[in-house]
């Protein structure tokens, strides 16, 4: 007679198989008997926090519609996709031996449209996809037939209807989601939500799906919800209704806010955010409007905030110089934001003005900072601000490509001696070898280097040795390398250059690398810290765009 271990000692023998991380026993259990998988699955999928949707980059392309080349590999990857997703969805309607629904965390519907939309999906998989239990999400739209045609076109799939037809199944069934993403209606979450006590996380197309009452809905049955993106929402009454949804949910509740793309977003939903001023760490609005600019003020109750991002659509705002009033308020507003990490400005004309006085504030201690499209020529007090804050790591700047102060720039980032990641765009154009020279002097920690430039040449490598640390160099600039030197460079390589990926991508056509010698450069990074050589040559400024015979 066979016998089992009481139920609660095999739970209690999967969880401290998962508190030891020890998937391989784990998965061993799933597949010995169906008394030892029921407790071990779930710890199984407790343990890799099971996430449908997305996955590795193989499938990724295949989900972006780069399926259609005959690639043997993208193949096989989208079949595995298609199994998942099938595998799934009976799950929902209890028709797999073990309840898979009912660990998922995260449901990504993004990935399933991509999926539904691509051709080879509808060409070789759709019908058996859509077939048996699956047979009644398939949703078809007839193509429109002209008067003179006498049959009819194929059916195409709604993707829409089919993605809120199986979504409405697996949310049945996944009490422990904790994020959900996707083009999903207004009316799909209204009935959702409340199926999903522990949701913490929406992404959404169309912010518009945010009305109706969703974050009053959230609000009764989403105690844990804290962070929303979406990617776009334009729309007379987005502002009011955006404004509506932040004051519906719990007071201080929302933690990360990003809005991805264009919006009418302004002064109402600028103000609605101090409801949750206290608890809203993480905000990036990007393409803003100019004329919601100003209302930018209107977030100084927001003083917890950790990271902020901010982006105009065109950077034609000025505001230090045509609403200076509003300028300075944004300043104080910023200045009370004592535990800000991370500041990326894009298309901010007035954002090195910002944040100068920002970055001279012993209080505030920033780890990385972005600043792009402004201008260099305009900028010294920015660039000499940035010594003041030792406490970055990492510096993203692209200017406009004017000439600015380049011993000035160059003088304060070499004093941020615990940088690992400087990329320099535009605003370093015209540094010549000793620029590099001094960057790589001063900077010891650095393992990401991007670095526009003039005439550079050889000189820099006995320089860059030292960096034991570099794993990334992009060197943009207009270079003139000898495979000796890039040999030399690359003889000096250490363990902690492992990986290390080398571009020169504006090299000199008169002074550039033979094909052999190319190929001698590459085999030479490889076979030192197994990394990867990318030389591209500069196009000649005064040639022709198009040859003669091209123009006519």
């Amino acid at each position: 007679m066979v016998r089992f271990l009481p139920g609660d000692v095999l739970l209690m023998i999967s969880d401290q198989l998962w508190y030891q991380k020890d998937f391989g026993t784990l998965f061993n259990l799933c597949i010995s008997c169906k008394q030892l998988a029921l407790p071990a699955i779930a710890y199984l999928y407790r343990m890799h926090n099971v996430k449908l949707g997305g996955s590795d980059e193989v499938e990724v392309a295949t989900r972006q519609g780069k399926l259609s080349d005959g690639n043997t590999q993208q193949n096989q990857a989208v079949s595995r996709w298609v199994h998942l997703w099938k595998t799934i969805i009976l799950s929902s309607l209890s028709k797999t031996t073990y309840p898979y629904c009912r660990y998922i965390r995260a449901l990504d519907l993004r990935d399933l449209k991509d999926l539904l939309e691509d051709e080879k999906f509808r060409a070789e998989y759709g019908n058996d996809f859509f077939s048996g239990e699956l047979s009644q999400f398939r949703k078809e739209i007839e193509t429109p037939v002209k008067a003179k045609s006498k049959t009819k076109r194929p059916l195409r799939l709604n993707t829409i209807a089919t993605l809120e037809a199986i979504g409405e199944a697996i949310t049945k069934q996944t009490p422990v989601l904790e994020e959900l993403h996707g083009e999903i209606t207004s009316a799909a979450l209204l009935r959702w939500i409340p199926r999903l006590p522990k949701l913490q996380q929406i992404t959404l197309w169309d912010g518009a799906a945010l009305a109706n009452g969703v974050g009053n809905t959230l609000h009764i049955h989403c105690p844990n919800f804290k962070i929303l993106r979406f990617y776009t929402w334009t729309a007379p009454d987005t502002d009011p209704q955006f404004a509506a949804f932040l004051q519906d949910l719990r007071p201080q509740s929302l933690e990360s806010l990003e809005i991805i793309s264009y919006s009418d977003v302004g002064l109402e939903t600028f103000g609605a955010l101090n409801c949750h001023s206290k608890s809203l760490l993480d905000l990036k609005l990007d393409n803003i409007k100019p004329e919601a600019m100003p209302a930018l003020s209107m977030l100084n109750g927001c003083t917890a905030l950790k990271s902020l991002s901010l982006a105009e659509t065109i950077g034609s705002t000025d505001l230090e110089h045509t609403q200076n009033d509003i300028f300075l308020e944004i300043i104080g507003w910023l200045r009370d934001c004592k535990n800000l990490e991370t500041i990326t400005f894009h298309k901010f004309l007035s954002g090195p003005a910002i944040l100068t006085p920002i970055l001279l504030e012993s209080n505030i201690h920033l780890v990385r900072l972005e600043v792009t499209d402004y201008a260099a020529s305009k900028a010294k007090d920015f660039h000499q601000a940035l010594a003041h804050q030792q406490s970055l790591r990492s510096i993203v700047l692209k200017s406009d490509g004017e000439v600015c102060d380049i011993n000035a720039l160059v003088s304060s980032l070499c004093k941020i001696v615990h940088l690992v990641d400087l990329r320099l765009s535009n605003v370093s154009d015209f540094f010549r070898d000793e620029h590099i020279c001094l960057l790589a002097s001063n900077l010891p920690e650095l393992e990401s280097l991007w670095i526009s430039g003039w005439g550079i040449t050889d000189q820099i490598w006995s320089y860059l040795k030292p960096l034991h640390s570099l794993c990334r160099l992009d060197i943009n600039a207009w270079s003139s390398f000898t495979a000796d030197g890039l040999l030399e460079y690359i003889s000096s390589l250490g363990e902690g250059n492992w990986g290390l990926f080398l571009a020169v991508m504006m090299a000199d056509p008169e002074s550039a690398l033979s094909e052999e010698e190319q190929h001698i450069v590459q085999e030479a990074l490889t076979m030192k810290v197994e990394g990867r050589f990318d030389y591209t040559l500069a196009r000649d400024p005064d040639a022709d765009e198009y040859n003669a015979s091209d123009s006519e």
